[in-house]
């Protein structure tokens, strides 16, 4: 599993409309509204980087309100949670 940390700035009128929007997508496992330079944290857990890939410059992309977003490949994670765990059957 590849997980990807995708950081948006959005129009204030529609950040709720958005996280919504994305929270709703299989893809995206978290959605977070947050103070500072982004108005959005946006959590994507794919099996591989062409999913990102298509995510954003397809889907993304046609979303009328985001202005801007910055996209983050996670190489290790240090968490004390198993993510593999939850997310298997």
């Amino acid at each position: 599993m590849v997980t990807f940390i995708i950081l948006l700035n959005v129009r204030s009128n529609k950040i709720t409309e958005i996280a919504e929007e994305l929270a709703a997508m299989p893809e995206i496992s978290e959605v977070y509204s947050v103070t500072g330079n982004y108005d959005l944290v946006v959590i994507v857990r794919t099996r591989s980087n062409d999913d990102v890939a298509e995510l954003v410059t397809n889907r993304l992309a046609l979303i009328e309100g985001i202005e801007q977003t910055d996209t983050m490949l996670a190489f290790k994670a240090f968490s004390k949670h198993d993510l593999e765990s939850m997310f298997s059957i």
